[in-house]
């Protein structure tokens, strides 16, 4: 591959932003980066990033990590009309699909191609390369990005048209969050019985119960170590989409509806910006209350 090849943008320096740059930059690729505190980039620029106020300039590929739809409407609105054609941009952000085919509407006009690629897994997990990617958009800039899959995750699926990912991924969302919420309920009600914390999780692993959720999160809810690798509050934006798409879809949600007010009042108690295991602190303050 070619130097050019090896630039690829990056824009938003979020905990997902950050393992993906890290990512490229261990595997000889060259971030050129944007984010909207610029100091965020600095170590980055110390190990070989560029920085670039409109990575969608002189990148044929670029990797887009914001919070939400509204931001990345904020953030591309004003830089998109100057890409150039046959770049791919690579969307990671948790979004509204509807935004997702807009997007891809836009990039079209300019001979552009968007692909909505949100990632299933934490931040840590993409670090290590362990994360899950979907993907939505054409075949053929897909496979021009065959390089970077890895880079981005360990189980990369092509789900159809754009927008099909960021649906995929809120289903995946829908899943993942209730998992976590069904843990932290076991736990704090082992808590309660007086079983042991740490022999009830190694139960839980080993019985039919398992998730994956065991094992990312469980020694966090037990150890009250909420350090970040997926914010509280960002779940919380992310269930109340799920929500949203739902009622769209003329179906009941009530699981999703439970663990809504579950995070928020997670986040009323003062967790938003914890890790998404101090879901766990709602459950003992409730406990604590009856």
């Amino acid at each position: 591959m070619g130097a050019e090849g090896r630039r690829v943008g990056v824009i938003g320096l979020g905990l997902m932003g950050t393992a993906i740059v890290e990512r490229l930059l261990e595997r000889g690729y060259v971030p050129v980066v944007w984010n909207r505190t610029r100091e965020k980039a600095d170590p980055f620029l110390a190990r070989g990033a560029i920085w670039s106020d409109n990575p969608l300039v002189g990148c044929d590929r670029v990797i887009v990590s914001l919070y939400s739809s509204d931001v990345v409407d904020e953030v591309l609105g004003p830089r998109y009309r100057d890409v150039a054609p046959g770049t791919i941009v690579i969307d990671t952000t948790t979004g509204e699909p509807s935004q997702s085919e807009l997007w891809a509407g836009r990039l079209a006009e300019c001979s552009a191609c968007y692909i909505d690629a949100p990632i299933s897994g934490s931040s840590e997990q993409t670090r290590r390369g362990e994360a899950t990617v979907m993907v939505g958009g054409d075949e053929s800039a897909f496979r021009r990005c065959d390089d970077l899959w890895p880079v981005l995750g360990k189980g990369v699926y092509h789900v159809g048209p754009s927008g099909g990912a960021a649906k995929m991924k809120l289903i995946t969302n829908l899943v993942l969050g209730v998992n976590r919420a069904a843990l932290a309920e076991g736990l704090a009600l082992a808590e309660r019985m007086g079983i042991d914390g740490g022999k009830a999780l190694e139960v839980l692993k080993g019985s039919a119960a398992y998730s994956r959720q065991m094992d990312t999160k469980g020694q966090k809810m037990l150890d009250r170590d909420y350090s970040v690798q997926a914010r509280l509050s960002q779940h919380l934006k992310d269930v109340r989409l799920i929500l949203a798409e739902a009622q769209r879809a003329g179906i009941e949600t009530p699981l999703v509806d439970a663990h809504r007010r579950l995070l928020e009042l997670a986040e009323t108690l003062g967790w938003g910006d914890a890790d998404n295991s101090a879901v766990i602190e709602a459950l003992r303050r409730r406990a604590a209350t009856e």
